[in-house]
């Protein structure tokens, strides 16, 4: 099911169809370093993790990370969108991309309209983004998106330390009342 259209790319549900793709994003370089080693080595882990990580939160939630896809092509190029995560008060937003498609506008685009998305379809009043405090990219690109950076976290307790950026949606302001 397509979720989000950008200029260049669709953001749509993941299924179990997409478990080779899963297999080679989980196990891209960054994202073990800054996001962490799954354990997604194969077919049927990666389709576990998928029905678990990704399926089971549309369901609960009816929201969570959709798969990013070319317009042009439909071809896969990483991964954004809306978590409920323990640990956290409020929803946050992640993305990844294969690294071959790194550098090319495609986090941003998908990461902005997502942000839109929360605000005008989910209805979020706020966002929250955490990073791997060496991750100087992914902080870059939460503050081009008008997030702005928090604190030093801890999800776990014996978890890393972590930034926490967050964006406040500024509700609409009334027409005037007529005179």
């Amino acid at each position: 099911m397509n979720v989000i259209e950008t200029p260049r790319l669709v953001l749509r549900w993941f299924t179990l169809d997409d478990a080779a793709f899963v297999v080679e994003l989980l196990n891209e370089p960054g994202w073990k370093q800054f996001i962490g080693d799954r354990g997604v080595r194969d077919l049927e882990t990666a389709r576990a993790y998928i029905q678990r990580a990704l399926l089971d939160a549309y369901a609960r939630q009816g929201f969570g990370l959709y798969a990013i896809a070319g317009k042009d092509d439909g071809l896969l190029r990483g991964i954004c969108g809306l978590i409920r995560r323990e640990g956290l008060e409020d929803v946050d937003i992640g993305f990844a991309l294969l690294s071959h498609y790194e550098g090319q506008g495609l986090a941003y685009e998908a990461a902005a309209a997502t942000l839109v998305y929360a605000r005008e379809v989910v209805g979020l009043a706020r966002v929250v983004a955490i990073t791997a405090v060496n991750n100087h990219r992914s902080a870059k690109l939460l503050q081009r998106l008008g997030m702005t950076y928090e604190q030093i976290i801890h999800v776990h307790h014996d978890s890393e330390p972590l930034h926490l950026y967050a964006i406040d949606f500024v509700p609409p302001t009334p027409p005037p009342a007529p005179a």
